[in-house]
């Protein structure tokens, strides 16, 4: 154990009762933003927020029991998520339940299976090596948004993952933009879906998000039509999809979106943390780079590279820990049921918090610290740790994102060690996913 490790930053943890008013005001800002001192600590809780009881799980024990072997009874994403993400993704497979959700994970799951890793890492490892190339024609001590250049090197993977060499690098910056701005617009105008406030009332704050996600829409339809009218084009994720599973286009272009966010802003948020965490743990960043040195000799990692990285996979697991790129895993109960023993009726929220279950120190040893080396001197304790969800509502691509997050942090960290521009603050920000901030400025060091 490290005695000089990072405490990177948190909000600061309410040691009373925020009362209705305060933790309003606390949520539009940040989901993050609510919790106590003891939320971190306790196994499972609850709270009444007007018309709707709100339960969380926060135990290896509860997670299993709500996730697992109740995962039918808590299949409905939450009211909150559902009114956000479905102006983007529609009956997608991130907020859809049902049979539309079982049919669309037996179209999905196949082609972001992990047994298919081999044959989609090429695209990782060339955009790797495009982006050490670009890295090494910067000027040293040159300031660049890490942020933003992670969400631009992470959706030039998906896009051509998605859509082929050919089509997709140039969708890549527009999707971007407009996923950025439509994270912005939603903000938290679901809120009231939460509380239990009617649905129209939910609605109509998602007017201005949904003038995004029509932009977003106008550019994937775009590029599947591409993708469709020429049957002999590149290998894509959108042409396995569209030859193993008879969709139309509307329903083809929705999964499209979801595999869109899933596969480029959680990991683009992920490795943008991974820079910070690591620019301020001169250690961590020193035992990276000579992994990655030893492991690749200056190449560009490659999938039969990543068991040979550990050190580079345990900087990513810690970054997912102490960052999870979606901090709350909401669920509408469908049913009356019970939870430790307590009464869940019907249509009460039941959250799992990765924010508060990844850093409960009944869990885990300095939870605050970024100590990488915990994930190579052990495993965590089975359901303490949920990055990805758990359970039948896992997320299909989450080899996809670890490959792609070790691949392209291994690659750049070999002669690059971002330092953080000197005055600026960070601060965690969770409105759909978990930010370090709008921007994190760095400065391009060689390592």
């Amino acid at each position: 154990m490290s005695a000089t490790a990072f405490i990177p930053p948190y909000p600061p943890r309410h040691t009373r009762p925020l009362g209705l008013l305060g933790s309003i005001r606390k949520f539009r800002g940040s989901m993050l933003d609510i919790w106590s001192e003891r939320a971190f600590s306790a196994d499972f809780f609850s709270s009444r927020v007007l018309r709707r009881t709100v339960f969380i799980c926060n135990s290896p024990e509860t997670v299993r029991e709500t996730f697992v072997e109740q995962a039918a009874a808590f299949e409905r994403k939450s009211p909150q998520m559902r009114f956000a993400l479905e102006p983007l993704l529609g009956d997608g497979l991130f907020v859809s339940d049902g049979e539309t959700w079982r049919a669309r994970r037996r179209a999905v799951a196949p082609v972001t299976h992990a047994s298919r890793m081999a044959e989609l890492a090429p695209v990782m490892t060339e955009v790797a090596a495009e982006w050490h190339a670009r890295w090494s024609a910067t000027p040293a001590g040159g300031e660049f948004d890490a942020l933003e250049e992670m969400a631009e090197m992470t959706a030039e993977v998906i896009c051509r993952t998605l859509f082929g060499r050919s089509l997709g690098s140039d969708a890549a910056a527009s999707v971007v933009h407009a996923f950025s701005a439509y994270q912005a617009r939603i903000g938290q105008s679901a809120l009231g879906a939460m509380m239990g406030l009617p649905e129209w009332v939910s609605r109509l704050g998602n007017i201005a998000a949904s003038r995004e996600a029509k932009r977003i829409h106008k550019v994937l339809d775009a590029l599947i039509a591409d993708v469709l009218r020429n049957p002999d084009g590149d290998a894509s994720l959108v042409r396995a999809l569209a030859a193993l599973q008879a969709m139309e286009p509307w329903a083809l272009r929705n999964e499209a979106a979801t595999l869109f966010m899933a596969g480029h802003e959680t990991t683009a948020n992920t490795m943008a943390w991974a820079w910070f965490l690591l620019a301020n743990s001169p250690a961590s960043a020193a035992r990276l780079r000579d992994e990655a040195r030893a492991v690749l000799g200056g190449r560009a990692a490659g999938h039969d590279d990543v068991p040979n990285l550990p050190y580079a996979r345990a900087v990513i697991e810690e970054t997912l820990r102490l960052y999870p790129p979606v901090p709350v895993l909401a669920r509408e109960a469908l049913v009356d049921t019970k939870v430790a023993g307590t009464p869940v009726p019907r249509c009460s929220l039941l959250l799992v918090v990765p924010w508060l279950l990844h850093r409960n120190p009944r869990l885990w040893e300095q939870p605050d610290h970024f100590r990488p080396e915990r994930f190579i001197e052990g495993q965590p304790i089975r359901y303490s740790y949920v990055p990805f969800s758990i359970g039948p509502r896992v997320c299909t691509g989450q080899q996809f994102g670890m490959v792609e997050s070790v691949i392209c942090l291994a690659t750049l960290a070999q002669n690059f060690a971002p330092a953080m521009k000197p005055g600026h603050v960070v601060q965690p920000v969770s409105r759909l996913t978990l930010r370090p901030g709008a921007h994190l400025p760095m400065l391009l060091q060689r390592a």
